[in-house]
């Protein structure tokens, strides 16, 4: 329990440490009254070169100023949270300048982007506001700099808290609309089942981003404008009314020609499932929340997953209702991510054939011809894709643009023209009976219902006795020795992300897996926890953790699914009884 202490007494402190060894900064560790906030040193820096010190500041409801209204309604609350941490961050940055050796000086919150996500960087509660940040401890080469730390803590950070964690401070006008939209966004997605929607894009929004690698908004695109026949109104608790492109229920092909927005609407379904912020240009768009992007990922890792639906017996006579493998073909690995997408509960498939396995897709008459269905293990994605929705209620949008077979599936074809949707449906339907393809369905037999049950022993997160959850860049984590490669996974947004999708397998290995649940039963419980408990339930560190951020359901799977470790306990090997927690 540490102790309380005022921010004179911090003063004093530091100043008794000037000139002295780097580690004396361990004496700081506590908490500290401020005259309007509470400050606490939760875990201090070995070095100027290691990890910042972790900080938390508390302000008390009086002084913090927020209303009710704004943090009492779930979706208020986390729009309200993410301006929080913009202008925290913002101001982070203005005042952090170098102050000595490695990381002196810094003051550095976990970055937000475009979307508005539940995160544990900033809380905002009955109590109050709470930011979770770290600081950069003052040093000359590893030599205490006593006064820069006290500008540092006593001066620089209550300045960053001061104009960016009190209601008065703030412009309040563009606070609540961060809120409101993050509430009409949560409102309109739970419109869509109702709606026989998969997807709702406003008139207006503004789809394409400034490059691959910036998702800001590209502010001289095309603004999206829905044709008539597509168009539905949904109702939002602030804007209204709001026209736009209803995507129904059941395949929906995008077509037209290369270079004219296809890649760009799909891609605002995939991040659809997020809210997006004021200014976005996305801010309308929402999409079933279990959609899911499926693509062909040549090399990746496979463990204990039935593909037989999509690929039969290979050559040799090796079954593939319980397919393995170390490095997969762009066939297998997009049946395998089909599969375990239907395992996490997706209801929504989205995928672009540029990033799909061609073989996988479509096998023409004329190969039909060429090579009998005796001699081809395949069976083509376009003679499951209306059995996923009749099936299993799973609807399939597809960026289509040169397989005119697909056709003779869809239930609705969109038409992008210079960034423009038109509804094609009707003339779709004409080409398809005037150019019959000829070939013949290849599908035989029901779509497996996937039940794998994790080998517990198979996940170790740890080095030796050190549990290790870090990010690697953005797309990859370091699992304890392993490296889980979430590079052809999206949408992952944030590296907040990553780590919370790595705690969340720590989680999962420590108190559900015990080689008898099923990985459906085990990830509903874990989301379950999360949403009841909040982030916070995944936290391994002495003191609260502030780099966490939302992630779906599908990100916590892809990433149990590329652990090259994973092992599926064999069907056979599995019996009846009592389920327990598995021990640590």
């Amino acid at each position: 329990m540490m102790s309380q202490r005022t921010h004179d007494d911090l003063r004093v402190q530091l100043q008794r440490l000037d000139g002295r060894g780097y580690k004396a900064y361990k004496a700081l560790r506590g908490v500290y009254a401020f005259p309007d906030f509470t400050l606490i040193l939760d875990h201090i820096q070995g070095d100027p070169f290691a990890a910042p010190t972790a900080v938390r500041v508390i302000v008390p409801r009086d002084v913090a100023g927020f209303p009710e209204a704004l943090w009492a309604h779930p979706s208020r609350r986390v729009g309200a949270e993410h301006f929080l941490a913009e202008q925290f961050g913002g101001w982070a940055r203005r005042l952090s300048r170098p102050r000595g050796t490695g990381h002196s000086g810094q003051i550095r919150m976990a970055p937000v982007g475009q979307q508005m996500l539940l995160r544990t960087a900033v809380r905002l509660s009955a109590q109050g506001v709470e930011a979770r940040f770290t600081v950069g401890l003052p040093a000359a080469g590893r030599r205490i700099l006593a006064r820069e730390a006290i500008a540092l803590l006593l001066e620089d950070v209550p300045r960053v808290v001061r104009q960016s964690l009190r209601y008065a401070a703030l412009d309040t006008e563009a606070l609540w609309t961060y809120a409101r939209v993050a509430e009409d966004a949560d409102a309109l997605r739970e419109q869509l089942t109702a709606r026989g929607l998969v997807a709702f894009l406003a008139d207006g929004s503004l789809l394409p981003r400034r490059s691959g690698v910036d998702d800001r908004p590209l502010l001289e695109g095309v603004r999206l404008q829905s044709p008539p026949s597509l168009r539905v109104t949904l109702r939002a608790p602030h804007a209204g009314e709001i026209p736009g492109l209803g995507i129904p229920e059941g395949v929906t092909l995008i077509v037209g020609g290369g270079f004219h927005g296809k890649s760009t609407l799909l891609r605002a379904l995939a991040y659809g499932v997020y809210n997006h912020k004021p200014g976005d240009g996305r801010e309308r768009v929402v999409s079933h929340p279990d959609t899911v992007v499926i693509r062909a990922e040549d090399g990746r890792y496979i463990a204990g997953v039935d593909i037989s639906a999509f690929i039969g017996t290979l050559p040799g006579g090796r079954t593939t209702t319980f397919f393995s493998t170390e490095n997969a073909s762009g066939s297998t690995s997009q049946a395998a991510n089909i599969m375990e997408a239907l395992e996490a509960g997706a209801r929504v498939l989205l995928i672009d054939e540029d990033t799909a396995a061609t073989n996988f897709m479509i096998r023409d008459r004329r190969m039909q011809a060429l090579i009998h269905k005796d001699k081809e293990p395949i069976t083509p994605f376009i003679d499951r894709v209306r059995q996923l929705y009749t099936e299993r209620g799973v609807s399939t949008v597809l960026v289509i643009g040169g397989s005119g077979d697909y056709l003779d599936v869809a239930d609705t074809v969109i038409l992008m023209d210079e960034y423009r949707p038109y509804d094609v449906t009707a003339r779709a339907r004409e080409v398809a009976a005037q150019f019959p393809t000829g070939r013949l369905p290849e599908a035989e037999g029901p779509i497996p219902q996937p039940r794998r049950v994790p080998d517990p022993k198979s996940l170790n997160p740890y080095k030796g006795r050190k549990l290790v959850v870090k990010p690697l860049g953005r797309r990859e984590l370091q699992w304890g020795l392993q490296r889980i490669d979430l590079s052809a996974v999206g949408p992952l947004v944030e590296v907040g992300q990553l780590r919370a999708l790595g705690l969340a397998l720590v989680y999962a290995r420590q108190r559900y897996m015990d080689g008898q649940r099923s990985w459906a039963e085990i990830l509903a419980q874990v989301m379950e926890d999360i949403a009841r408990e909040g982030l916070e339930v995944l936290g391994v560190r002495a003191y609260p953790e502030g780099d966490l951020s939302a992630f779906t359901p599908w990100l916590l799977s892809a990433a149990l699914n590329r652990l090259r470790t994973l092992r599926i306990v064999p069907p056979e090997q599995l019996t009846t009884g009592p389920r327990e927690s598995a021990s640590a």
